[in-house]
């Protein structure tokens, strides 16, 4: 939020340093993120000066240019090649000194030099008004009167102002400093707490506002009090539209925002100035002159100033006419048709408190990220309206010549009162940290306008301003204390006192620590996603991963709409940031996160502890070396065993994967207690964040995980010296007997020898192996510690396996 120094130093009186400004604001909570110089005029004329012709003649080797003297009251008159038809001896001219950056209208800054022309030395510039940037002006050289003072700055001249401006880095909670007016309070409040000032604000006087004889009644109807608690306007007639005033341009402009005319200019400068927004409605353009505010039915067209035809939701609240057709969309965006033009003569001016809720809303909906939007969202003030509305009125009477022809309508059915909320001394010393004298806790609360309605021995009762809408608990108001009392007065105690404290065995913080090390080490990287998602994700690409509706935990977010729900699995935070790096050029990816996820449960809401494996692109580099290798299963596969393996992980069973989103994968798990499923992102997936390239996803249940680490510390075991010997089989069964049988009955069969089972493919084909049935294609590693392992005893051992497949499962060894 740009905020103007110029502009705060009409509410308060001061005098320092941009710089200290910026300081005490940031310590206020208001934090400013950048400063920086406007100027009025583009380059504030440094550099020039009022200069007296002393001498003008003819250039001896070009007949349109002259030879002039020029004093500019710095000792010798100035030598000068000047090309203006017009320049003459005895004139007072503004002259750009050597090495002044010009700012010509439309056209590039550029450093004037001294240097020769035809010739002849030119020590300046004598220039006409475009070449300024005063205007557009380009027959001749700027002629001032004759008594303008040689050598006066052309900026003390013109009387130029130069601003500085703070980029604030305006948090959501701050609805009452969308403006100058709430960050002149702030300030305030700061300069007299710690700085000696006297905290007064002086705000926009409007007692003058007065209705012209015979008013007109308007028609205002407001059928949703809901979305619209306050409603206010009125009618202003002889308008006469035209350019604004310069000094409400260099409002603006210094706020970024581009001038208009002056009815909008001015509507424009309430917004900033006192944080209300309005809206002018060309009144002869108004069916019925009727103002009705309502919702129109869903799928309504309705074209913007944009010039965008819009389908409205059946929660838009809309600013209607006498026919019921739709001239604004309510605290977002203007509608064609009704906006002021340049020939407006009478207008309906229209202040009002909006739900943010429903601002909120409309605004996502429709992606109209407009200032008025911002402001409603946060939170307007709903006492302000009128007193906006008057200032307003009152600046387009001074400065449009506009007739106040009706009293104002105000809308408001039930009044927002002050939040009353009660402080307990010894918890604003215990959460500061520091003991505050309560003579200043009470001066700091003033200066900010909250009013004390009791003040006891231990305890006191403030009203907050209404424009402090997220201040609501005891917490907030001893927030608002620290703030202007300031974050760097609290000192720090010499004593620092600590408590020893045990940790659980085994540290959750530890096996976390190892882990992320351990995958940083093989080339992952940390994502750190919001707990929130799209319930869009569940209801429409993936319902099965919710088992119903109730299962998701919806939450009311007014800061993104579209972000409904806690999150029930890490599945879309990970494909949304393999989404972002693929469009930003980066394809090989390794990421894992530790996080949440959320479910309703039988009597409460569950969380669960969560780390997710990605895996997309090449394993590799690009490299000339090495012939580049997509990502796979397999990889995948391996780094969900390193995990395991390295935290000592064992005895678990294998099954097929039922986690949606995956087109196949694996489970293991011990009994009903899943530890990971992994496999492959499914292509229906996959498609709806438009991924590029096959995608590999792990999700470690890590709660089950930790409950699964072993009591006994890892041991080390040395390598076998002798060699290991694999066997393959390819078993036909029945397709209702998983892998995770054939192991554990491999395991059971021989104890001594079997050291990996591993399925490393699986086939189907009804014509060639029958009904029912499935080959696994099954490796047996076998090691001995004592000896290298014979042929004989290998072939022993197949035996026994064939024949316990062949008893127990019914298995056909495929040959």
């Amino acid at each position: 939020m740009k905020t103007s120094l110029n502009w705060l130093k009409d509410f308060i009186d001061f005098d320092l340093a941009p710089e200290a400004v910026g300081d005490i604001l940031t310590s206020t909570g208001l934090e400013v993120e950048g400063l920086e110089t406007v100027d009025s005029v583009p380059g504030g004329l440094r550099g020039v000066v009022v200069g007296h012709v002393v001498e003008c003649g003819r250039h001896p080797n070009a007949d349109r240019l002259s030879l002039t003297k020029v004093d500019i009251g710095r000792g010798e008159p100035l030598s000068i090649v000047c090309g203006a038809p017009n320049v003459a001896r005895g004139q007072k001219v503004l002259v750009a000194t050597v090495g002044t950056e010009l700012h010509p209208t439309g056209g590039e800054p550029f450093t004037l030099n001294k240097g020769k022309i035809r010739g002849e030395v030119s020590e300046g510039m004598i220039c006409a008004e475009d070449e300024l940037g005063l205007g557009t002006d380009h027959d001749g050289i700027l002629v001032l009167p004759d008594d303008a003072a040689t050598g006066t700055p052309a900026a003390d001249y013109y009387e130029l102002k130069t601003d500085h401006v703070f980029e604030i880095g305006l948090t959501p909670n701050r609805s009452d400093a969308t403006n100058h007016l709430g960050v002149a309070f702030d300030l305030a409040a700061a300069l007299r707490i710690n700085h000696g000032g006297d905290g007064r604000v002086t705000q926009p006087d409007v007692s003058n506002f007065a209705v012209a004889d015979n008013p007109v009644h308007p028609a205002v109807e407001v059928l949703n009090p809901e979305a619209c608690p306050r409603y206010a306007g009125v009618v202003l007639t002889d308008l006469r539209i035209g350019e604004s005033p310069d000094w409400l341009k260099a409002r603006l402009h210094a706020v970024g925002v581009r001038p208009i005319n002056n009815v909008v200019d001015i509507t424009n400068y309430v917004l900033h100035e006192l944080g209300q927004p309005l809206h002018a409605f060309d009144l002869d353009q108004v069916s019925g002159e009727r103002i009705i505010v309502r919702t129109l039915p869903e799928g309504t067209p309705f074209e913007t100033l944009d010039e965008v035809t819009r389908e409205l939701s059946g929660e838009d609240l809309m600013i209607c006419d006498g026919e019921g057709r739709g001239m604004c969309i309510g605290g977002v965006f203007g509608g064609t048709g009704t906006g002021v033009t340049e020939g407006t003569t009478r207008i309906f001016l229209e202040s009002a408190h909006f739900d943010p809720g429903f601002v909120r809303r409309t605004s996502m909906r429709h992606n109209l990220r407009t200032d008025a939007a911002k402001v409603f969202e946060k939170g307007s003030d709903p006492n302000i309206v009128v007193y906006a509305l008057k200032r307003a009125a009152l600046l387009m009477r001074e400065l449009a010549g506009a007739t106040i022809a009706s009293e104002i309508v105000d809308i408001y059915p039930e009044p927002i009162p002050r939040k009353e909320v009660t402080v307990r001394y010894a918890r604003v010393d215990q959460l500061i940290g520091h003991p505050i004298a309560r003579a200043e806790v009470r001066g700091i609360l003033e200066a900010m306008d909250m009013r004390f309605l009791a003040d006891g021995e231990k305890e006191f009762t403030v009203a907050v301003p209404t424009n402090k809408a997220e201040v609501l608990r005891e917490v907030d108001v001893i927030e608002e204390i620290l703030r202007i009392y300031g974050f760097n007065n609290v000192p720090i105690g010499s004593k620092v006192s600590s408590s020893l404290a045990i940790a659980p065995d085994p540290d959750p913080t530890a096996v976390r620590e190892t882990i992320g090390d351990l995958l940083a080490g093989r080339g992952f990287l940390e994502m750190m996603n919001l707990s929130l998602s799209e319930s869009r994700y569940y209801r429409e690409e993936l319902p099965a991963a919710a088992a119903a509706a109730t299962d998701l935990v919806f939450i009311n977010n007014t800061s993104n709409v579209h972000l409904d729900i806690m999150r029930p699995t890490m599945l879309f935070s990970g494909l949304e940031t393999i989404q972002r790096n693929q469009n930003r050029q980066q394809q090989d990816l390794r990421l894992f996160e530790f996080g949440r996820t959320y479910r309703n449960g039988a009597e409460t809401h569950t969380e669960t502890n969560r780390l997710s494996l990605f895996l997309v692109g090449n394993r590799s580099p690009e490299s000339y070396l090495v012939p580049t290798e997509p990502v796979s299963y397999y990889a995948l596969k391996a780094y969900v065993q390193l995990v395991l393996e390295r935290l000592g992980v064992t005895g678990f069973q294998t099954s097929e994967t039922t986690m949606p989103g995956l087109a196949f994968g694996l489970r293991y798990h011990r009994g009903n207690r899943e530890l990971v499923d992994f496999g492959q992102i499914s292509s229906g997936v996959a498609k709806t964040l438009d991924l590029r390239g096959l995608v590999f996803y792990a999700d470690f249940n890590w709660d089950h995980i930790l409950r699964a680490l072993p009591r006994e510390r890892v041991q080390l075991q040395p390598l076998n010296r002798f060699p290991g010997v694999r066997r393959d089989l390819a078993l036909v069964i029945d397709k209702k007997v998983g892998f995770d049988r054939i192991e554990a009955l491999a395991r059971k069969t021989e104890k001594q020898l079997l050291r990996e089972v591993n399925l490393f493919d699986v086939y189907e084909n009804a014509e060639q192996l029958g009904a029912g049935k499935r080959s696994y294609a099954v490796s047996f590693t076998f090691e001995d510690p004592e000896k290298t392992l014979r042929d004989k005893d290998i072939d022993k051992v197949i035996n026994k396996l064939i024949a316990t497949f062949d008893k127990q499962l019914g298995a056909e060894i495929r040959r």
